[in-house]
């Protein structure tokens, strides 16, 4: 396996409010997360960071992970957990209200490959040179377009484009999206929308097929993403499952 992740604040953000990780524990087991801050200040950072540090705790505190549907419960346990955590604080410090963070994850085991997601950060896999998004966006576009009102073109161009439909800290309960991925595949990516807004698939699975080193494909990623504009912060998690190549 190899591993890199980063984050960049972007070209127009003052500060940045994502937060993203890649652990591994003593079963040779990884969890994969990006976690994008929403609530101004340093709200934003906060909820992403509380989101983090909860599921690293807890995953390398777990010492091996179950069978894949404890997993799944584990998941489903500790997104709720955050989410308490984000509106306990909320309730508490009445200058943050409004603070939330979207959430994906991933979590590989010798066994299995499970994704999860809420809110509009995503996860693909690439396989056979082919990246393929594997996680579906908690966004107002997303829905209009699911129910016939929007085309995918128009969704692109649409001025509310980044309306959230679902977060942690903004939905009580909420409900995480879990993927149980064919564990065949030759990469893990996850990032926040400061990636996907910049670049189209087509552009990121290009840099990802390059002779690059595992760490200069992400730099390069976020490098392009600024190029475009750097509207927002950047995170990026990824993970080669062949340590002898890069494909």
């Amino acid at each position: 396996m190899k591993t890199f992740y980063l984050t960049d604040s972007g070209k127009i953000r003052e500060h940045n409010e994502d937060s993203v990780i890649i652990v591994k524990n003593n079963h040779n087991e990884y969890l994969m997360t990006v976690s994008d801050g929403m609530g101004g200040h340093s709200n934003g950072e906060l909820a992403s960071s509380m989101a983090i540090m909860h599921l690293t705790k807890n995953f390398m505190g777990l010492g091996k992970m179950g069978s894949k549907m404890e997993t799944v419960n584990w998941l489903r346990d500790n997104v709720n957990e955050i989410n308490q955590k984000i509106f306990k604080y909320t309730a508490e410090h009445t200058e943050s209200k409004g603070m939330g963070a979207t959430l994906v994850v991933a979590i590989l085991t010798n066994d299995y490959l499970l994704f999860g997601n809420v809110g509009d950060s995503s996860g693909f896999v690439l396989k056979d040179k082919k990246l393929h998004k594997i996680t579906y966006d908690h966004t107002l576009v997303n829905l209009l377009v699911s129910a016939g009102e929007l085309t995918e073109e128009q969704a692109k161009q649409h001025p509310r484009k980044n309306v959230l439909m679902k977060a942690l800290g903004v939905n009580d309960p909420v409900e995480i999206d879990i993927f149980d991925v064919d564990i065949n595949i030759d990469a893990i990516l996850l990032c926040s929308d400061g990636l996907t807004n910049m670049l189209t698939q087509e552009q990121i699975e290009r840099v990802l097929n390059s002779d690059l080193d595992i760490n200069e494909q992400v730099i390069k990623l976020i490098k392009k993403s600024n190029n475009r504009g750097g509207t927002d912060n950047i995170s990026i998690a990824y993970l080669i499952m062949k340590s002898g190549d890069n494909q």
